[in-house]
């Protein structure tokens, strides 16, 4: 079977299901581009078939490097919240000949491996309390040299 066209191939897949931009299967196969780099960097190793859950990791080191903490807004504008998302794309790149398998790979391989959302944002989270600890005792912080509120004149 001759390889499609990947353009041909997300417009077909478009064309049955509209659930995915075509900027999101794109940002797959980058993605995947990116983590077969980086599986090469990492073992010496030419050729290697990519496990769902190394794809997965490859697409949020990838997501986060592209689109830092707006990540999470672009890949939902494109209509992946979820691993499980990244897996039904995959597997529907598969059938239309876009992307190779093992008879090993499975749609299950992208099921609960990891929470998308939490792995793209976790980055950009504060990692010690910001104001204070949630004690009704407990003033907030004076406001030094801010100007007073109308309310407060």
């Amino acid at each position: 079977m001759e390889k499609p066209n990947f353009d041909e191939a997300i417009r077909s897949l478009i064309a049955e299901d509209n659930r995915y931009k075509p900027d999101g299967y794109q940002f797959l196969r980058d993605a995947l581009d990116h983590t077969v780099s980086s599986l090469r960097k990492d073992e010496l190793i030419e050729h290697r078939h990519v496990s769902g859950p190394e794809l997965l990791d490859g697409v949020v080191e990838y997501g986060l490097k592209e689109f830092g903490p707006m990540a999470v807004a672009v890949l939902e504008s494109w209509g992946i919240r979820t691993s499980e998302d990244i897996g039904v794309m995959v597997f529907k790149l598969i059938e239309v000949g876009a992307f190779g398998r093992s008879d090993e790979d499975s749609p299950s391989d992208f099921e609960d491996v990891l929470n998308l959302k939490d792995e793209l944002l976790t980055p950009f989270r504060p990692t010690r309390p910001v104001l204070f600890k949630d004690d009704d005792d407990q003033e907030p912080p004076a406001r030094g040299n801010q100007p007073a509120k109308s309310s407060e004149l």
